[in-house]
């Protein structure tokens, strides 16, 4: 029956004939078993096991770690992508994204940018525990954060906060060191002098080459050093008409807090930049969710609910936590890689229950029809039940 339905698509005998062909002339190709696998894992690796060829201290809360590969070559990347470190504490097992601050073209290490968060687990443990040659485990690089020539153009804005420098960094190495047709402005915004991640070098950058301008705005008064000209307060739509000038031709990219994001977004649009033009790196969950648009007045985030894997214990979950926060703690090794929404390695199947989603959560509609939910960007609203 399935041979009858085949026959009668166009082309069919000419397809056969090729098989034929290919059977009695082609190449044996059982030499060559494994070789595509091998290729696979050399550009795309599933895990990578790196470890700390040096530590370089930037401020007085952030470190970059760089990271080397002694027993293989390191993929290559894009400048803007992330690793996915995965680490262990005790019966937890978690992960978190750090972006790649060095440049793609500096091929035998990645650096990644790390800075202390309040009560931060993983950072914490960056910054107080590693030593040079402790090893880590990482997904490969990944993300979309990147500059595509076609479509963004060569005239760039980019607007950074704190740690979210780290992927700008990158972009601006290249750039420069290879010399690329493209003009950068930097907006990067900080609460004080002493919490600027690469001043130095980024005043070396901008005071040698012309295709690119440095704009730090404090928002305390202080000194940079070296000295530069920097802007009181933060990142205002006034501020963007006066040092971007015409913005008619730019593309925007912005990195770091949330706070950043929502202020910045209505400055854009208030000066007229459409949404096609301003793209943002997802930079982990919010600090407090419940002040998102379309949070229940009803649910406080201290709130406590029950969650039940099927065919295991309930766990208690927070309304103020993601539930893949609460699954992890609760010793469930769900996969995850961006912990902000986008790539839905960490998609669960809600089996019942409620939960909110902020509305930048990128949800397929195959996994909205089925029940899926990204489970690093769903907070408890009730009692769940979830398959993993």
């Amino acid at each position: 029956m399935k041979q009858e339905i085949l026959q009668q698509f166009d082309g069919y005998q000419d397809v056969m004939k090729e098989i034929e062909a290919a059977r009695k002339f082609g190449t044996d190709y059982a030499g060559f078993k494994g070789r595509v696998a091998a290729w696979i894992d050399r550009y795309h690796p599933a895990r990578l096991t790196l470890r700390i060829g040096d530590i370089l201290e930037e401020t007085a809360s952030t470190r970059t770690l760089r990271l080397v590969a002694p027993d293989r070559p390191l993929p290559p990347f894009q400048a803007g992508q992330y690793l996915a470190l995965a680490l262990r504490f005790g019966q937890v097992r978690t992960g978190r994204p750090y972006s790649i601050s060095s440049s793609p073209r500096n091929t035998g290490y990645y650096d990644i940018t790390v800075r202390r968060v309040p009560d931060g687990l993983v950072s914490g443990h960056l910054l107080d525990h590693v030593r040079v040659g402790d090893a880590l485990e990482s997904a490969g690089p990944a993300g979309t954060f990147v500059h595509n020539p076609v479509f963004h153009g060569n005239a760039l804005v980019y607007i950074a906060g704190g740690s979210g420098i780290a992927p700008f960094m990158s972009m601006i190495r290249e750039t420069l060191d290879c010399g690329l047709d493209r003009d950068i402005l930097l907006l990067y915004g900080n609460r004080a002098a002493d919490d600027v991640i690469f001043h130095a070098e980024l005043t070396r950058l901008a005071s040698r080459f012309e295709n690119f301008r440095y704009v730090p705005v404090l928002e305390e008064r202080g000194a940079l050093n070296p000295p530069w000209p920097c802007q009181k307060g933060y990142i205002t739509r006034d501020l963007l008409r006066e040092a971007v000038g015409d913005l008619t031709c730019r593309m925007f990219y912005m990195c770091g807090p949330a706070a950043l994001y929502d202020f910045c977004r209505r400055e854009l649009e208030a000066l007229g930049v459409p949404p096609r033009r301003i793209r943002q790196e997802a930079y982990g969950p919010p600090n407090h969710i419940s002040q998102y648009p379309g949070w229940p007045e009803a649910v406080t985030e201290d709130a406590t609910f029950r969650v039940t894997v099927k065919g295991s214990a309930p766990i208690p979950a927070h309304a103020g936590e993601t539930l893949l926060t609460a699954l992890e703690r609760g010793g469930f090794a769900v996969p995850s890689q961006c912990r902000s929404g986008e790539c839905s390695l960490c998609r669960v199947r809600l089996v019942s229950g409620a939960v909110y989603q902020p509305p930048t959560v990128l949800l397929r509609a195959a996994d909205r029809r089925f029940g899926y939910i990204h489970s690093c960007a769903a907070y408890p609203l009730e009692d769940l039940c979830v398959e993993v």
